[in-house]
């Protein structure tokens, strides 16, 4: 490989094996993250900022997944996962930032194989092949390693949508291309061993849903909700319903301020904190929600903002951002998981007939879901934060209730054509 620093031009190799010359334009990458010293989650989020400030644009996360480590086995468990994104750094020019930003964070010429604060490995660059005396793409052991496969099938979906990742697939040693070298390794029967764990950060944990279904008990502090409207608008009676919803098994709460029923009026997001606030902080000061996950319900990024901040883990947005223009952005510097809904208009409008017009309710749902969540994405929230919710009984009518309920799957087909990732991350 010849390179030329002073113009950024680079001799490559296309998966055709031709000699290309790639001057500063935009090549699609994919990169692996791993990390297994300090805060795990946090030298991921620092890593991807520092990434979008060198000019990497990320467009796609990989689910987050901890790991046991491998070749030098005497160390903490990694945190794994990959991202998708675009740049008009060479190759060599996009080496030397991501060695930069481990150094800057604190990586050091340790142990080869051995801890490490942050570790970011370019899988993919363009439809191109590199080799030299210091960088080899595509990365030279990603075909043996599941902790960096799995999140790789991720960002590039069931679907092969564009020749760049027709590409990828052929650099792989299959007929079928990355898929069945992902299967040749066990493929998704290796998610959930010891060794392989897709996990949700939330907080100071790491969530492994697949251990346990979870219930999340809803406390309406509403006059006017559909369910329980009017009955836990005090204090007392907010606090007394929480406990009995713990004991009697729920893993999460919601509350939520703002009714979301059909027809109901909307309140501002001042109107909404009145109404929150002093339930929120009696609910977080009760000894029995040790170890559970409280859930803010609201399309209020100031709201949201304020929940978080006092205490609360999660929100859940039943407009996925479509009710306040700030809520992604919001929600992105916040760092906690994310609900995105499937709803049309708004809880005023979203049973009127244009609303629920659908010829196939479950492709359009899953269509729909997708572009709120690539926005969410494109916004700054990780894949591994966001979390699909179909919207039973928003913009729906019983019929297409019961049509979502038995096709879930398909929902989830249809969302993993473009990204496992958030496929996976459907509730269900």
């Amino acid at each position: 490989m010849k390179s030329c620093g002073a113009t950024c031009v680079s001799l490559l190799h296309s998966s055709t094996g031709i000699p290309v010359e790639v001057h500063s334009q935009d090549q699609e990458v994919v990169i692996a993250l791993g990390s297994n010293v300090g805060n795990r989650i946090h030298n991921f989020n620092e890593a991807l900022q520092l990434m979008k400030k060198s000019g990497i644009h990320i467009t796609r996360h990989g689910c987050l997944y901890e790991t046991e480590p491998v070749y030098l086995t005497d160390q903490a468990l990694f945190l794994n996962s990959a991202v998708r994104g675009i740049t008009k750094l060479g190759p060599h020019e996009l080496l030397g930032v991501l060695k930069k930003i481990e150094r800057d964070m604190g990586r050091t010429d340790g142990i080869r194989y051995g801890p490490r604060p942050i570790d970011l490995d370019i899988v993919f660059y363009g439809k191109f092949s590199v080799k030299s005396e210091i960088l080899t793409i595509p990365h030279e052991r990603v075909w043996e390693r599941p902790f960096v496969m799995a999140p790789l099938m991720d960002v590039i979906g069931s679907a092969i949508e564009s020749d760049t990742a027709a590409s990828w697939h052929s650099f792989s040693k299959h007929t079928g291309g990355l898929f069945e070298s992902w299967e040749k390794l066990g493929g998704e029967s290796l998610v959930g061993t010891k060794g392989l764990k897709r996990v949700l950060p939330i907080g100071n944990l790491l969530w492994d849903w697949s251990q346990k279904t979870s219930m999340m008990g809803i406390l309406n502090l509403t006059p006017d909700s559909f369910s329980d409207g009017g009955k836990f608008q005090s204090v007392e009676a907010a606090v007394s319903q929480v406990r009995l919803m713990i004991s009697e098994g729920a893993d999460i709460i919601d509350l939520g301020a703002q009714s979301t029923r059909p027809m109901a009026s909307q309140l501002s997001a001042q109107e909404e904190l009145d109404r929150l606030i002093i339930v929120l902080d009696a609910v977080l000061k009760m000894p029995e929600l040790e170890g559970k996950l409280l859930s803010m319900d609201t399309f209020h990024s100031e709201v949201a903002s304020e929940a978080i901040g006092k205490g609360a883990h999660i929100v859940n947005d039943v407009s996925s951002g479509q009710l306040d223009s700030n809520m992604l952005d919001v929600v992105a510097s916040l760092n906690v998981p994310y609900v995105a809904m499937h709803m049309r208009g708004n809880p005023s409008t979203m049973q009127n007939s244009e609303n629920l017009q659908y010829d196939n309710v479950c492709e359009q749902v899953a269509s729909e879901l997708y572009s709120r969540v690539r926005e969410a994405e494109l916004s700054g929230i990780p894949a591994w934060r966001i979390i699909i919710d179909p919207g039973i009984g928003f913009s729906k009518n019983t019929e297409h209730n019961l049509d979502i309920l038995m096709g879930l799957p398909h929902i989830r087909t249809e969302l993993a054509g473009k990204s496992l990732s958030l496929s996976l991350m459907l509730l269900c």
